[in-house]
């Protein structure tokens, strides 16, 4: 048997890992500035997160959610402390595209109704209705289209009142900082006025945070940087550093019933455990206010550089987005200067997702790396 044959690698076999370097079978390192797709919230090997697990898996590694799981009510207290949103319910999943499925699903079933509004170049998962809400034909199977989603433009306010006010839709997704799309953000005023708007009109309003959550953002969560309660918001990637675990986060005016959700992996002790230590380092290193001031940091050596026409982003969820296509750059800087970056929809962005605790050290050797390939 071989493997289904949907991802197209680079040469890189990575065997090993420790804060922000990346090892591969050939003992060379590799400045990690992509964090796996935004998952390495809190470095690779922390430590604290380590032991964490070990010490969970000495006691219990899983049992389902047919038995009392202390570890998820206190994991709900301490993220509802840390993220400033104790006005909601947790329930725990596996993964982004199951958050955002879940999500869409509440909404649904509070309103009664099936259509949704999102925005050109969002992604939301690969799952049914998550697909369907993500701007991209090419990974929408003919099943999904059975959706009823309607796609409009960021911060188009005269389009968005037009369509919400037609009373057929359940829930509003929008990602506070796009991140596959290539990191464009609604204005405050827009993301205010779609807060207003779908309260007005009884819609579902979900913050996907899976990619902007747990400090990227320099925020707990991007929303806040727009000061807008969502009624439902959606998180995963730097939730678990690596363990695989997503969770919805549902305003307490939505009620729960026994058998609405269910998952049979999601909130399993080590997934609990992960979360915590995660949660235990962001507030122990600082972390989320070490984005907030290496964004400053980073976009300053941007400056520096002609060929950059444009620097997008907060915290450390940024891009570059230069006077050409980036996919040749991106090559360069993995096989020549030993550094992971990530692409986007956008073809002349290059997109930064590292771990939150790397340091003005590691910015400068990014740039001294970029300065040699350009």
């Amino acid at each position: 048997m071989e493997l289904f044959d949907v991802y197209p690698l680079y040469d890189v076999t990575p065997v090993s890992a420790k804060g922000i370097e990346v090892i591969d079978n050939k003992g060379q390192k590799y400045l990690d500035f992509y964090g796996g797709h935004a998952v390495i919230s809190i470095g690779h090997s922390h430590p604290h997160y380590v032991n964490r697990l070990k010490e969970q898996l000495d006691n219990i590694g899983f049992y389902s959610n047919s038995v009392q799981n202390p570890l998820q009510q206190e994991l709900a207290t301490k993220l509802g402390v840390a993220s400033e949103c104790e006005d909601y319910n947790l329930f725990m999943c596996n993964s982004g595209a199951e958050a955002n499925e879940n999500a869409l699903k509440m909404a649904s079933f509070k309103t009664g109704k099936s259509k949704v509004i999102a925005f050109n170049n969002s992604f939301h998962g690969r799952t049914s209705a998550a697909v369907a809400t993500t701007d991209n034909p090419n990974i929408i199977a003919p099943i999904n289209k059975q959706q009823q989603v309607t796609f409009l433009s960021l911060n188009d306010f005269k389009g968005f009142e037009n369509a919400i006010t037609s009373n057929a839709y359940c829930a509003v997704i929008l990602e506070a900082i796009q991140g596959v799309g290539g990191l464009d953000e609604p204005t405050t005023e827009f993301y205010q006025f779609i807060a207003e708007k779908c309260k007005e009109n009884g819609v579902v309003l979900i913050a996907d945070e899976v990619q902007s959550g747990f400090g990227r953002s320099g925020k707990f969560f991007a929303f806040q940087h727009h000061t807008v309660q969502p009624d439902i918001i959606t998180i995963a990637k730097g939730m678990g550093n690596g363990f695989p675990v997503g969770g919805v986060l549902i305003h307490k005016t939505i009620k729960a019933s026994y058998g609405l959700l269910g998952t049979t992996f999601g909130g399993n002790h080590l997934a609990c455990a992960a979360t915590m230590a995660v949660l235990e380092v962001l507030k122990k290193e600082g972390l989320i206010k070490n984005a907030e001031a290496l964004e400053i940091y980073f976009k300053e050596k941007a400056l520096e550089i002609p060929q950059i026409k444009k620097i997008k982003g907060r915290g450390l969820m940024l891009g570059l987005e230069f006077n050409f296509e980036v996919a040749d750059l991106r090559k360069k800087l993995i096989y020549n200067q030993h550094v992971f970056t990530g692409g986007a929809k956008n073809k002349q962005l290059l997109r930064f997702l590292p771990a939150l605790n790397i340091t003005k050290t590691h910015i400068d050797l990014f740039f001294e790396a970029l300065k040699k390939e350009l």
